[in-house]
């Protein structure tokens, strides 16, 4: 449901879109019906056609999208999620909160590689969950606090390579406290600031004693509750995807920022993202790179999202790697050192 300060732009942009795109199609119904039950979607009564045209013009990109795949022309094929009832627009604002923060930069360490491993000598795939590394998928709700999800599980991946402990963090902890390092809550920051946070805070406190809220909220950090603590941050080198591969392969779980701000994305399912409008400076998304590997022909990136398990792979996306920094994947990654 859409935050109520917006509410009404979007009911002049839907009868703006009924216009155009003609009425309903009532064939539909049954399965427009599943979808508000199997998504626990509740509508005013004057927001549901609105959202019902955002769901059919979705459902017929979803379908032609899929057809051109299965015939070979994408290596990626898109689904009907929760958040098919959202156009791009509305998804991108709500949603992808990485935000660069002109007056509040915190820069991390130099990520050097290791002399001592050569990429030849790295596996060709990894995947840190099989290890422990990885906390299960998250769902950040519509506030822009995704570089806190990021930010979360990069910390908790090296909390475990040190304590052999997988302890969740609170994202909201991040949320609500952050905000001297630059970080604004629901309306965005940066993984780096909040790594900044996590240094001066000399810790942060568990999720399950400081619960995610998806709002702000007063700052209710306690000590006692601290369940991983950081010493520095180091940032691999820009754009750079073999700095990036070597990180994976011998650090852990890597935060990144991306470009997630295409339809495409919003809706994928499955297979090896390959988004050729993609951005590789414009990054607006914070997500955790947890592996990477082969499919088929395609090399691919491993990434953790926070949009709940109805997303993507349930809630991981295969993103594509060694394709010229696709999404920006390598623009931005780094990673805290506890």
């Amino acid at each position: 449901m859409l935050f109520p300060q917006m509410f009404s732009v979007f009911v002049l942009a839907g009868l703006v879109a009924l216009t155009v795109a003609g009425p309903i199609k009532l064939e539909l119904n049954n399965e427009w019906e599943l979808f508000k039950t199997t998504y626990n979607k509740n509508y005013l009564q004057e927001e549901e056609l609105l959202r019902r045209v955002i769901w059919e013009r979705n459902l017929q990109h979803v379908q032609q999208h899929n057809i051109e795949a299965d015939r070979g022309v994408h290596t990626f094929w898109l689904g009907m999620n929760e958040y098919a009832d959202m156009s791009s627009e509305e998804f991108v604002r709500s949603m992808n909160g990485y935000r660069v923060n002109a007056t509040k930069t915190f820069q991390c360490g130099k990520f050097m590689t290791p002399s001592h491993v050569k990429l030849s000598d790295l596996p060709t795939s990894v995947d840190w969950r099989n290890e422990g590394y990885v906390t299960g998928i998250k769902n950040q709700g519509q506030c822009g606090s995704c570089w806190a999800f990021s930010t979360t599980g990069s910390l908790e991946g090296q909390h475990f390579k040190k304590t052999g402990k997988l302890v969740s963090l609170s994202e909201q902890n991040l949320v609500d406290c952050s905000k001297k390092e630059g970080n604004d809550g629901c309306q965005g920051g940066l993984m780096n600031q909040a790594f900044d946070y996590v240094i001066q805070n000399k810790g942060i406190d568990t999720e399950e004693s400081y619960p995610y809220k998806a709002k702000d909220g007063v700052c209710k950090f306690k000590k006692a509750n601290i369940g991983a603590t950081e010493v520095s941050c180091m940032d691999v080198e820009h754009g750079n995807e073999t700095d990036l591969q070597l990180a994976v392969a011998t650090v852990g779980p890597i935060s990144v920022g991306i470009d997630a701000s295409h339809l495409s994305f919003q809706l994928y399912k499955s297979g090896v993202y390959f988004e050729s409008a993609c951005s590789s400076v414009n990054l607006d998304h914070g997500v955790l790179v947890v592996g990477y590997g082969i499919n088929g022909c395609d090399d691919y990136w491993l990434v953790k999202n926070s949009w709940g398990t109805s997303w993507g792979m349930q809630g991981y996306i295969m993103m594509a790697r060694s394709a010229s920094n696709m999404c920006g994947i390598a623009t931005q990654a780094s990673f805290p050192t506890v």
